[in-house]
């Protein structure tokens, strides 16, 4: 590959091509949502983002967008060009067909299909590639995609909304509302972005939540509920067709059959998995089964128990902890984080590369796990 000429625009159109990713979250798993740009003399002559599974990638949006003008040009990928046959034929095939003179992209696909073969076959064939603009930027943009890819499971969002002195709800249970409007809004984006929702069935039973993206042109994510014994009631909404289609309850092993039948609809499936160490579902096995499906992201919303059961089985890979600036006390308050704890401060999960967001009143901290 060869070497990045000096140049001073390529992060400049690097991050107009990452605005683009952002329009296909939420829509194109298994697949990543990869923006490309095209750009001839200074000035975007095409564009396009990876919409929906099955339909063309980024690339072929932007080069078909581009047309003849196509001939010569620079073209900007969040991602590395794919060279392998899918749903779809390989976009380095069309980048050549384009006759696009050189190929900027950011994050590296680590896809053993891919695997740097994408970047050394179009250098192979003539075409000036620089890899790793904005490569940091593009990774976090497409972190759904790389952790499914890794790790073979969903990417791990651990959210939370709690008081300063860290309760999701009173002594009596009661929880609406800890935060404010603002940040339920952000929520619902949120909500937009993922594939799938978890909750334990204590939530459901406790706040009776729909788990929906509640804004327009988004769809609504799968919605599971970790409920080792089944004790979720039929007539919970997160069951009703109507706020949303999808659900999957992951339970215990050899369930009661009664149970199931009245929980088991066209929409809504029953899911046996063995039991972990402290007794309650096998979340790493819940967790493998939803990679095995397609299910690239999963926004785990509560509570306290399915948190513990993530963050001890090194399970989470991103936190979001909208915080109100509210004192609650009780020592019997639910806190964010339940179960036995770690016993010293060096097991603690750490965070890295925090980012603080104001919404309201109410303060998000955002970060990574080391």
């Amino acid at each position: 590959m060869s070497p990045p000429r000096h140049d001073r625009t390529p992060e400049r159109w690097m991050k107009r091509t990452l605005a683009l990713t952002r329009k296909g979250l939420g829509a194109s798993a298994p697949n990543p949502a990869v923006g490309a740009l095209v750009v001839k003399d200074g000035r975007i002559v095409g564009q396009g983002w990876h919409a929906r599974a099955g339909q063309p990638h980024g690339e072929v949006m932007a080069l078909n967008d581009a047309g003849s003008a196509a001939q010569g040009a620079d073209l900007y990928v969040t991602l590395e060009p794919c060279h392998h046959q899918g749903r779809t034929p390989p976009c380095t095939q069309a980048i050549l067909d384009a006759g696009i003179s050189r190929v900027f992209y950011g994050a590296a696909d680590p896809n053993p299909r891919v695997a740097g073969g994408g970047g050394e076959y179009l250098a192979s064939q003539g075409v000036e590639v620089i890899p790793g603009v904005l490569a940091e930027e593009c990774a976090f943009e497409h972190r759904f995609f790389l952790t499914h890819i890794t790790k073979h499971r969903p990417h791990v969002v651990l959210k939370t909304a709690a008081s300063l002195d860290g309760k999701t709800a009173t002594f009596t249970g009661h929880s609406r509302w800890v935060t404010g409007p603002a940040s339920r809004r952000f929520v619902h984006r949120v909500r937009g972005w993922v594939d799938a929702i978890a909750v334990g069935a204590g939530t459901v039973l406790a706040d009776d939540p729909q788990l929906t993206c509640r804004l327009a042109g988004k769809a609504n994510p799968l919605r599971i509920v970790v409920d080792s014994r089944l004790r979720l009631p039929s007539q919970a909404k997160v069951l009703d067709p109507k706020a949303a289609p999808g659900c999957l309850i992951a339970c215990g092993p050899e369930p009661d059959a009664a149970r199931v039948d009245r929980l088991v609809k066209d929409w809504v499936e029953v899911l046996p998995l063995p039991l972990g160490a402290a007794g309650g579902v096998d979340l790493a096995a819940l967790l493998a089964e939803l990679g095995a499906r397609g299910v690239t992201s999963l926004l785990a919303e509560g509570g306290a128990g399915l948190a513990w059961g993530l963050v001890s089985q090194g399970l989470v890979d991103e936190v979001m902890y909208f915080y109100a600036p509210k004192l609650v006390g009780g020592q019997d308050a639910p806190p964010m984080i339940g179960g036995a704890g770690v016993e010293t401060m060096d097991q603690a999960l750490e965070l890295t590369k925090p980012i603080i967001r104001r919404f309201g009143d109410d303060v998000l901290l955002w970060a990574g796990v080391k």
